[in-house]
């Protein structure tokens, strides 16, 4: 087994870009997408007692083998995984973000099982979430941001959001003021409107956390 990284000490606010790695190797993608499948079964499962007595066995040694291996933020492959889709990222509802031809943020979203909230929509706080992410790069990417952090997110809710569907979404800057990156996106379904956000970032002073 090859030695550790060692760790990107973070100076002041610790906003480091991430440093590329391969750590994790060639599975590491489907490491992400197991442990992504097994939250959606979790959700879903109707077993039989002893079919969920031998799951959670088999969670457990998983656990117990991954358990010595925890690493700071630094150092782990997750998030830094810039060949996988959310760079490996396990948090995220998963996405697909390209910058367009008229300097916006486009792409896909899926919500899946794992995001449930009731009757086949999407939970409200998986998609505050999505918005946060999906807005937070737009302003990072978009706005030349190296280091910045919500101010605050506003989001309405139009229609259900499905889980189980490839949606599209949408996103731009519409004003940057000094440190303020002020951002809005929509989340669609086909050319209908499921919910739409607006936000403020606030570009982060050198040292700050």
């Amino acid at each position: 087994m090859s030695a550790p990284e060692s760790a990107d000490v973070a100076s002041g606010g610790g906003f480091n870009p991430p440093r590329p790695t391969t750590r994790g190797g060639p599975d590491y993608g489907r490491f992400v997408e197991a442990v992504r499948t097994l939250q959606d079964h979790a959700r879903a499962a109707d077993a039989p007692d002893d079919v969920v007595t031998a799951a959670a066995d088999l969670i457990e040694q998983a656990s117990e083998l991954l358990a010595p291996f925890d690493a700071d933020e630094w150092t782990s492959p997750s998030g830094r995984r810039m060949d996988l889709p959310n760079r490996g990222n396990i948090l995220n509802v998963p996405v697909d973000l390209h910058v367009t031809d008229d300097e916006r943020i486009g792409g896909t979203a899926h919500f899946r099982r794992y995001h449930l909230g009731r009757n086949r929509a999407a939970h409200g706080g998986t998609i505050a979430h999505l918005f946060d992410s999906l807005l937070g790069f737009t302003a990072a990417k978009l706005g030349k941001s190296r280091a910045q952090r919500t101010a605050f997110l506003h989001v309405d809710y139009r229609k259900i959001v499905p889980v189980n569907k490839v949606l599209r979404v949408d996103a731009g800057i519409d004003e940057i003021v000094d440190r303020k990156i002020f951002v809005s996106g929509r989340l669609l379904d086909g050319d209908q409107v499921l919910a739409e956000a607006h936000s403020l970032f606030v570009k982060l002073k050198p040292g700050q956390p």
